[in-house]
């Protein structure tokens, strides 16, 4: 997919946020931040967690922050967003409304006099290295573990096709955490249950400049994966305002280029 719209500058200006649970009460309530985007930012990422319930009425909400903002928004649900198992329809009315949701695919941006790639993928839970679930045992426990794999797989796919379009600047989006950094602030005993190591192990196989996701509440917004890729936290209790705002350089690429440098 590509987004009509090109903006000349040096640097790409993201703007990310996540875990906001609108609701009906919540009309309103973003929009004012929202509107200032197009002043500050080339695209705005929704990390999930955008509704409480996962309802239609809920997903209009979100629609109505973000319709018509005079960036790009895209993004990609989170666990709340499939709690109604309505997930098919709040993606249709995000949609709507103009939202790229990504689910193990991409998108690409012509921004800043060159081409932004946002992959992405809601990701799953099961832990870190060393402290993570195995694919053994009971049929639930397996179908746990593969339910990880699977949203590993189709992040790393996304991510491989946005590096083989030579995009200047390589975002991963996702809801759960690829890293255990992110997470600190969070009672350890749930760390196996807000990421997994295999979305990490996904970005740092196909490469990217920056890896953004939401979920943990209580954790911390600054995180890094094993191989060297920025990894930003920006549930909105975490960031404590309407969205994060991050600057990344965009790079002459090829498909084995590595990481570029970012000034987040």
């Amino acid at each position: 997919m590509t987004y009509p719209g090109e903006r000349n500058g040096s640097v790409v200006r993201v703007a990310a946020v996540g875990d906001v649970h609108l609701s009906a009460d919540c009309r309103g309530l973003l929009r004012p931040s929202f509107e200032t985007l197009p002043l500050c930012a080339d695209l705005l990422l929704l990390a999930g967690d955008l509704t409480r319930h996962g309802t239609v009425p809920e997903a209009e909400v979100v629609a109505g922050e973000v319709r018509d903002l005079g960036v790009p928004v895209v993004a990609v649900l989170g666990n709340h967003d499939y709690h109604s198992e309505q997930e098919a329809d709040v993606t249709s009315v995000l949609t709507e409304a103009g939202v790229t949701v990504l689910e193990g695919d991409h998108v690409i941006l012509p921004v800043a006099g060159g081409k932004v790639g946002v992959a992405g993928a809601k990701g799953f839970c099961g832990g870190f290295a060393g402290r993570s679930a195995g694919e053994f045992g009971e049929r639930e426990m397996k179908e746990f573990v593969r339910a990880a794999h699977r949203a590993a797989e189709g992040l790393h796919r996304a991510l491989i096709e946005v590096s083989a379009d030579g995009c200047g600047v390589r975002i991963a989006l996702t809801h759960f955490a690829p890293v255990p950094d992110t997470l600190a602030g969070e009672p350890v005993e749930l760390y196996p249950f807000l990421g997994s190591y295999l979305l990490a192990e996904a970005i740092d196989e196909a490469g990217a400049d920056l890896a953004v996701h939401g979920h943990a509440h209580l954790g911390t917004e600054h995180g890094m994966t094993a191989g060297g890729v920025r990894v930003r936290n920006v549930a909105q209790p975490v960031i404590g305002r309407a969205f994060a705002l991050y600057h990344l350089p965009p790079a002459a690429r090829t498909p084995d280029a590595g990481p570029a440098p970012d000034r987040t």
